[in-house]
């Protein structure tokens, strides 16, 4: 049975359908949170929620939406708003790479690409709850960001270091101005995790190498953390390894 209510807070979860973004709702929801799932594909955000168990049926909504269009993105906070009426967490997860990623060999449509999703949809969707955040007087925004973002590494790709380079910036910005409002932002730093993202890279690696690597529930873990600290104390650079 479903331990939430219409009382229990709310988070958001872009890129809800696999991976980082994906357990994270099963974190959420196993705490007793209610859980909008935003993603690009219906079949695979209802996976999610299936897998969710009992209590994801009672606890979750699916919300089809591309974060890398604007206007999608200002019709489903909307549509959050209005299933929910509240919003406590978002959680940019959604994320992409792609397969020609050295500055060699990257194409203009290819670097737009990476950072429509990586960085211009964060900025989109926290943008699109913010103005609820401040009438609220509280809220919290956890970008999954990598350490390609704090240190440029030629695997992840030019687009793809830039796009998570603009999202620290975009964690610092939003603490540098909305702290005073009782809204906090915390970019989480994983190092390599066990995703799909990891098919596109030139050579993916092998499935041993896969399972030494951090998982999804090990970011959701640290995302956990980063939500439900007391008010006034914020996070903002959570970095995450391996052994």
């Amino acid at each position: 049975m479903s331990n939430t209510s219409s009382e229990s807070p709310v988070i958001v979860v872009t890129g809800a359908g696999s991976g980082v973004g994906r357990a994270v709702v099963e974190r959420f929801v196993a705490g007793g949170w209610r859980a909008a799932l935003v993603g690009r594909r219906l079949e695979t955000l209802i996976e999610t929620i299936t897998g969710c168990g009992d209590a994801g049926a009672g606890a979750c909504e699916a919300f089809v939406c591309d974060v890398a269009d604007h206007k999608a993105v200002e019709r489903m906070a909307r549509d959050v708003l209005a299933r929910f009426g509240r919003v406590d967490v978002l959680v940019n997860s959604a994320g992409t790479n792609v397969r020609r990623r050295a500055f060699r060999e990257v194409s203009i449509e290819d670097w737009h690409h990476v950072m429509a999703t990586n960085l211009h949809g964060a900025f989109y969707c926290t943008r699109a709850f913010l103005h609820h955040m401040r009438e609220r007087g509280s809220g919290t925004v956890i970008n999954i960001n990598s350490d390609a973002g704090r240190l440029a590494r030629d695997l992840a790709g030019v687009s793809y270091v830039a796009s998570k380079f603009g999202l620290t910036g975009l964690t610092q910005a939003l603490n540098a101005e909305e702290r005073r409002n009782g809204i906090r932002a915390c970019s989480i730093f994983p190092r390599d995790i066990n995703t799909p993202l990891l098919d596109r890279r030139p050579q993916p690696p092998p499935e041993e190498e896969r399972r030494r690597m951090v998982q999804p529930e090990d970011v959701a873990e640290c995302v956990w953390l980063a939500a439900t600290l007391q008010p006034n104390a914020i996070v903002e650079e959570l970095a995450v390894y391996s052994r």
